[in-house]
């Protein structure tokens, strides 16, 4: 039996391990279900193995810095895809809170898929859309609420010690490249790559990309 750490892929809030794709094969696929950040950290830490690699997009790359930060010494690699190293702003808590009202009224969790702002190649409207369908309204208001939970992950990316992937997409409309500007800068040797004219779910769009580019980061990681 191998000991290599497997690959945890953390998705994007509304969104299912269908995200991932062929970059996905032979991975970990934990849900995100609790409704606080330090509860879903230790739900995970409680689930994974001793030592893993941890790959996140979105929500799921918050929750990845967080896990790295409260337990440095059982991540071996990192990559983080389209997300946000800075705590909430007062208007992104207020998208959210109206969200759970949304969903407290009855609205499916597909209705709450901001396919504008996900997406700058549209014919992946239904990838998107049955991501919701398998999220569903329940795990979707858990992780609207873990949202608003979130804290600066900034001070603690100096600390990282693995090989780091840093992938951001040029038409990112929800986490633009100068989010992942920073997080590259803030972590020592970490490697940025920007696609070029991939919206926010970047797996989606830029599925043989984002293979290569995280076939040679695991493969950096398990040197």
């Amino acid at each position: 039996m191998s000991d290599t750490p497997p690959l945890v892929l953390l998705p994007g809030m509304n969104c299912s391990a269908r995200l991932w794709g062929p970059a996905g094969a032979g991975a970990l696929h934990p849900v995100l279900d609790r409704p606080d950040l330090d509860g879903q950290v230790d739900a995970l830490l409680a689930a994974l193995p001793d030592r893993f690699v941890l790959a996140g997009l979105s929500l799921g790359g918050i929750v990845a810095m967080a896990l790295t930060r409260r337990a440095p010494d059982r991540v071996v690699g990192l990559c983080l895809m389209a997300t946000n190293a800075r705590p909430p702003t007062p208007g992104q808590r207020a998208g959210w809170a109206a969200a759970l009202t949304r969903l407290d009224d009855g609205a499916p969790a597909r209705a709450l898929q901001p396919l504008e702002l996900l997406l700058h190649d549209r014919s992946h409207d239904d990838t998107a859309l049955r991501m919701a369908d398998e999220t569903g309204a329940r795990r979707l208001a858990a992780q609207l609420r873990l949202q608003d939970t979130r804290v600066d992950e900034r001070p603690a990316l100096a600390t990282v010690a693995v090989p780091t992937l840093v992938l951001a997409g040029e038409r990112d409309r929800l986490c633009p490249v100068e989010r992942h500007t920073e997080i590259a800068g803030l972590v020592p040797g970490a490697r940025l790559h920007v696609l070029p004219g991939a919206g926010h779910l970047l797996p989606v769009e830029a599925a043989d990309t984002v293979a290569t580019l995280t076939g040679d980061w695991l493969a950096e990681v398990h040197r």
